[in-house]
Order: structure tokens, then C-alpha cells, then sequence
């Protein structure tokens, strides 16, 4: 049995999407974005209060590169991750801890444009250096993929899941048409059913702009 706990846009969209390439039988707990994660029940499954948590195999995982990396290898036949004397395996390696580099900048920008309500709250500065950090993540990825149609040389793995989150997530933030590899990797990723099937409802939308401009 594999169950995903997770929350529209977040974090747990990249093991969403993960679980839909594998084509692995799950189950998934819904859970709103906001304090409801504090419930002592849920921090028997996740201790920091965020999504997601994985059930499997009778063990808990939380953490998305962990969950990324123990799915690869439980389901290696489906050619998403690289195993550790694969000549990929390093490059494997740094690319999905990278996503969560981009990441965390999303995080940083969600938090100034969406948790915090109150307008007082929220700091145009953090939010342009944050815009700023995210952008160069962008351009690193826009680097890599020159030459490339994926960010491995032998196409499609999870490390494009994991990245791709990251841009599906940031793109809200920093526009991603300045950067043109970029820009061409991610709209092949978002014709792919499974990135389709992990997207929310649109009356379920964490982010419910398009897009947020660094206020002036």
C-alpha cells in the first residue's frame, strides 16, 4: 500500500507527479495548506508539519528528494532514477537537490504573497532579492539544458520531475520566458499526462494569480 499525503502546489506535487510516471497503484490524503498540518496525528507522519508524508512498505517517509530517491529504487524498471554505479548517478544526484535550491526561494516568495495576509506583513525587499535568487536558479537550469532536451543526457527522469516542480512553482514569481532552454524543457514536461494528473482542481488553487508581481 503507498498513500501520499499532500496539499495542491505544494512541495508534494513533485511526488505526485512522481507516483503518475511510476504507474504504481496510491491512494491520496488531501489535506487544505495551513495550520490543519499541526495536528499531532498528521506530526506522527511528518514532524515539521508540512507536506508530504509517504506511506510504504510499513515506513513513513517525508522529505521529497528522500521519497524521490527510496521510489526510484524500489521501482527501478521504470527508468526515472540512476543507480549509484550508473555513470548519470552523480549528475542524478545533483540536479534533484537542486530543485530544492530553486525551491526554497518559491517558498520564501509564497510565503510574502500568499501566508502572510496582512499587507504591513509582507516586505518588498525580501520579495525582489528572493525574485532575484529564484531568477538565477532559472538561468542554471537555462544553462544545463543547452544541448539538451532533458536535464540527463539519456532523457526523461526524476530529476526533471523535481526541476520541474520547481519552475511550474516559481514561474507564479519570475517570469520564464527569458529563458528560452528553459522556457522549451518546461513545456514538454507539462504535455505529459502525469505533470496534468497531479495539477489541482481550479476551485482547490494555492495560487490563485497567475502570476505575482514584486509590488513597487
Amino acid at each position: 500500500m503507498i498513500r501520499l499525503h499532500h496539499a495542491h502546489q505544494t512541495r508534494s506535487m513533485r511526488s505526485l507527479w512522481l507516483l503518475y510516471e511510476l504507474g504504481v497503484p496510491f491512494e491520496v490524503m488531501y489535506h487544505a495548506f495551513g495550520k490543519n498540518l499541526r495536528d499531532p496525528e498528521y506530526l506522527k507522519l511528518n514532524p515539521a508539519g508540512r507536506v508530504p508524508a509517504l506511506e510504504i512498505n510499513g515506513k513513513t517517509l517525508f522529505e521529497t528528494g528522500a521519497i524521490t530517491e527510496y521510489l526510484c529504487e524500489t521501482f527501478p524498471d521504470a527508468g526515472l532514477g540512476r543507480a549509484t554505479d550508473d555513470p548519470e548517478r552523480a549528475d542524478w544526484l545533483v540536479w534533484l537537490h537542486f530543485a530544492e535550491t530553486a525551491t526554497q526561494h518559491v517558498a520564501a516568495l509564497t510565503q510574502q504573497h500568499i501566508a502572510l495576509y496582512d499587507e504591513d506583513m509582507r516586505s518588498p525587499i525580501i520579495m525582489k532579492l528572493e525574485a532575484a535568487r529564484l531568477g538565477k536558479c532559472f538561468a542554471a537550469l537555462d544553462g544545463r539544458l543547452e544541448g539538451r532536451e532533458y536535464l540527463l543526457d539519456r532523457g526523461f527522469s526524476a530529476v526533471d520531475i523535481s526541476c520541474g516542480y520547481a519552475a511550474y512553482s516559481g514561474s507564479h514569481y519570475v517570469r520564464l520566458e527569458p529563458y528560452t532552454n528553459l522556457t522549451r524543457w518546461y513545456e514538454k514536461l507539462t504535455e505529459r499526462d502525469a505533470f496534468r494528473s497531479a495539477l489541482p482542481p481550479k476551485d482547490q488553487l494555492l495560487y490563485s494569480k497567475g502570476f505575482y508581481p514584486v509590488p513597487e
